[in-house]
């Protein structure tokens, strides 16, 4: 009989458990006050839910989800994540006439990683969702909500908002292929993972946490060289906004987000404190996700 936890979990004790409880209703009091209502989905979804969405070729999806058929044999996966689950639940739930919809979740994600500081293989989480808002202005009341939690935990201090366009799909495409060009020439210096990345995932090397990886992209494209005039207007806007707001950024040119839904809007909030797995909140926006 094995009596320890499962790799990767661990057990949350009372006085752990209180101060999760702490993070949990102090988010939950701020996106009450931005107009979130609370929704909890299932922690397993129907496998297409999250191949379809994340892209089949995303580090998720390849490596790290916790998928298994059940005794009716349908194909069902824990959910690594959040958005997608919340998107089906609009779906399926005939919900789509009733946008613009603001909803607030948290509880326990699955993935596959490599238990380390910081990565758990069952990891609890807090999220916003703004459903069915195309306008930028979205993208900044998102930002200031998770701006907002961070202050009202006492950290804005010791974090940091890195900003970042990935533009639309046809300025994506722009500069996948210019991306894809110039790593090709390199093809030999790369990470083997980035090797096998540039074929079918290339946005993920600029991700790459390999030194070597990292040196080649410094010298690479940039998004912001590849942004159509929409593309453009948008990020400034939702720049504008944030200045308007007070809220300090920094533009990072290379700032990406795993799944492929994601596009023009992408922000990390990144502590000073917490080394290589330094960021505490994040998201983007993700138009295209309901057709999917």
């Amino acid at each position: 009989m094995v009596l320890q936890p499962v790799r990767g979990t661990r057990d949350i004790l009372p006085e752990e458990n209180r101060r999760f409880r702490f993070i949990e209703n102090k988010a939950r009091k701020v996106a009450s006050t931005y107009g979130y209502a609370e929704i909890a989905t299932p922690i397993f979804e129907s496998t297409d839910v999250y191949t379809r969405t994340l892209g089949e070729v995303s580090d998720v999806v390849t490596k790290e989800m916790y998928t298994f058929i059940d005794r009716n044999e349908s194909s069902l996966t824990l959910r690594p994540e959040g958005t997608a689950g919340i998107a089906r639940a609009v779906v399926s739930g005939g919900l789509l006439q009733h946008l613009p919809l603001r909803y607030y979740y948290e509880g326990p994600m699955f993935r596959h990683e490599r238990p380390q500081k910081g990565r758990h293989r069952q990891f609890h989480q807090i999220g916003a969702e703004l459903l069915g808002a195309p306008e930028p202005q979205a993208d900044v009341e998102i930002i200031a909500l998770g701006a907002h939690i961070i202050e009202a935990l006492g950290l804005q201090s010791n974090i940091t908002l890195e900003l970042n366009s990935l533009g639309d799909l046809e300025s994506r495409n722009e500069y996948r292929r210019a991306l894809v060009g110039y790593l090709e020439s390199f093809r030999s210096e790369l990470s083997e993972e980035s090797r096998v990345r540039l074929s079918n995932n290339p946005l993920r090397i600029l991700d790459s946490k390999s030194e070597k990886d990292q040196e080649l992209v410094a010298g690479g494209p940039i998004f912001s060289d590849y942004l159509n005039e929409r593309s453009t207007h948008f990020i400034k806007t939702v720049c504008n906004g944030l200045d308007l707001l007070d809220i300090k950024y920094e533009l990072n040119p290379r700032l990406v987000r795993g799944f492929d839904y994601y596009c023009h809007t992408a922000f990390e909030f990144k502590s000073q404190s917490l080394g290589s797995q330094d960021t505490v909140l994040a998201g983007g926006r993700y138009d295209g996700l309901f057709e999917l």
